[in-house]
This record gives structure tokens, C-alpha cells and sequence, in this order.
């Protein structure tokens, strides 16, 4: 029997409307609850999310070390690119995309109320021919 089972990524931020709309959108999720201070949303895959009102929220700096990286999500995607401009689309930015040298296999983002997630290109399951 488990005694512990997963459960939500809460995430605080000022107006958790708004970054639950980012996050719906991103993740083609549904919102299964909400009151005025927290919304609650659940993926396609099942990841659930909720995003808690907190009127003192201060946005994470990371790269600077001052506030740091309070939180840090990982999604895994097919097309970074697509995925890319689907995140500016919906009030992303860009923390660490590609260079000069050539694509990246992940780039880092901030969400609109600079939460920072990274989109990690996923890797193929099936073996490698020839």
C-alpha cells in the first residue's frame, strides 16, 4: 500500500488566473477547480497544477543569484521550435534558448509570472537503425 501519492505542483504567484490560462494553453489542460485564491488544472498526461494567490509573490531571478530559482519544471517535447513559439505566443520569454553553435536539446523559459521551466526535447523510444 502507498503511503505517499503524487500530487500537485503549486505554484504562487499574484494573479493565478492568469498564469493557470498560460499553463492551460501550454499543456492542453483542463481547470478542475478553483476558488479566488488558488485554480487548479490537469494536463492531457495527467500532470496536475494549481497556482495559489500570494499578493507578496516575488518572481524568481534565476540566473541572478538574489530571489534564486524557487521552483524549476521540466517539460518534454517532440519540436522545440513549435513549442518555442507557442510559449512567446501565450506571454513566455526566453531565458536560455539557442546560440550561434547550433540547437540546444532543452531552452529555458519563464513563464508570465517569471516562474522558470525548461522544454527538453524528447528523446525517440525506439532503438536506432543501421
Amino acid at each position: 500500500m502507498t503511503l505517499v501519492m503524487a500530487g500537485v505542483v503549486v505554484l504562487d504567484c499574484a494573479e493565478p488566473e492568469k498564469l493557470a490560462t498560460f499553463y492551460k494553453e501550454l499543456l492542453d489542460a483542463e481547470e478542475t477547480d478553483a476558488t479566488p485564491n488558488r485554480v487548479e488544472i490537469r494536463g492531457a498526461d495527467g500532470l496536475r497544477m494549481a497556482f495559489r494567490r500570494d499578493a507578496t509573490a516575488t518572481a524568481p531571478s534565476w540566473p541572478r543569484p538574489e530571489n534564486s530559482l524557487q521552483v524549476h519544471l521540466d517539460f518534454h517535447v517532440a519540436d522545440l521550435d513549435e513549442v518555442e513559439r507557442r510559449v512567446i505566443g501565450l506571454g513566455g520569454r526566453p531565458l536560455d534558448t539557442k546560440d550561434a553553435a547550433g540547437p540546444y536539446e532543452e531552452r529555458g523559459y519563464a513563464d508570465p509570472a517569471g516562474h522558470s521551466f525548461t522544454l527538453r526535447r524528447a528523446r525517440p523510444t525506439a532503438p536506432k537503425q543501421g
